[in-house]
């Protein structure tokens, strides 16, 4: 059996208790090298074949899956994060089903998510934004034309921008140009939950500058938008005049 598992955003217990018991009970365990918190191999026992997928191809990883099915053991693919997002699963669960070799998937917590912890912020703020747009800058990975940072720009929702740290000045001149204010409020989050963690306030317009002054070109989200600032609509769901399946509203107009 193959289980693929999300590690999280960084710190080693912010892995799910299912991820972490999988990883106790590996034979062998396939890590994403260059993302993943080393720490997490702690969990592993002894004996564990440990391999670094950041040194390997797609092929070696297959080859290696296919051994440890042949010799009926459990291996763990860990990737970074939640691997729904630039995870590159769906090539490996594909060529699996190829060989009827047996697969599940243990979700984690994405980084987005840990971005937003370190900021203390909500992505999802009442009459501010409600819609959250996650993408990356086109670099030697393209990005489908509808799909640039300037065309999600223009409606104005809260955008995660993931690996395009090392693309800042780009990511700046489409957000500008898809319609934001320069003076938009945004920020950046380097490696969110590690012990490094580093997180700096900037605007929209300030987005490069700020980079390069914290030496920040790599293991960075850029995060954008309003949701950034301090002007919000109170919550309807606890408004004592909304009503609810679990409370009843006391007919004040702010909450209908």
């Amino acid at each position: 059996m193959i289980h693929f598992v999300g590690a999280g955003p960084g710190a080693a217990d912010l892995i799910t208790i299912r991820g972490a018991e999988y990883l106790k009970q590996a034979d062998c365990i396939i890590y994403a090298g260059s993302l993943v918190n080393p720490e997490l191999l702690d969990y592993a026992k002894a004996g564990c074949e440990i391999y670094n997928s950041a040194k390997m191809t797609l092929e070696e990883v297959i080859e290696v899956m296919k051994n440890n099915e042949a010799d009926d053991k459990m291996t763990v693919r860990l990737h970074t994060g939640d691997m729904c997002l630039y995870g590159a699963i769906r090539e490996q669960m594909d060529i699996l089903d190829t060989y009827d070799i047996e697969y599940d998937y243990i979700p984690g917590v994405s980084s987005f998510s840990g971005a937003a912890s370190a900021l203390c912020a909500e992505y999802t703020l009442p009459g501010v934004s409600q819609s959250v747009v996650i993408t990356r800058q086109a670099g030697r990975t393209p990005v489908p034309s509808r799909e640039s940072i300037s065309s999600f720009a223009q409606h104005g929702a809260t955008m995660v921008i993931f690996l395009s740290s090392g693309l800042m000045d780009k990511v700046q001149e489409e957000l500008i140009a898809g319609g934001y204010d320069p003076e938009t409020p945004a920020a950046i989050v380097y490696k969110a939950t590690w012990p490094d963690e580093k997180k700096v306030s900037c605007t929209v317009g300030t987005i490069a500058e700020t980079g390069r002054k914290e030496n920040i070109s790599n293991l960075a989200l850029i995060l954008v938008g309003n949701f950034l600032g301090d002007n919000y609509e109170r919550s309807k769901l606890y408004h004592p005049g909304f009503t609810t399946a679990f409370r009843e509203g006391d007919g004040t107009a702010d909450g209908e």
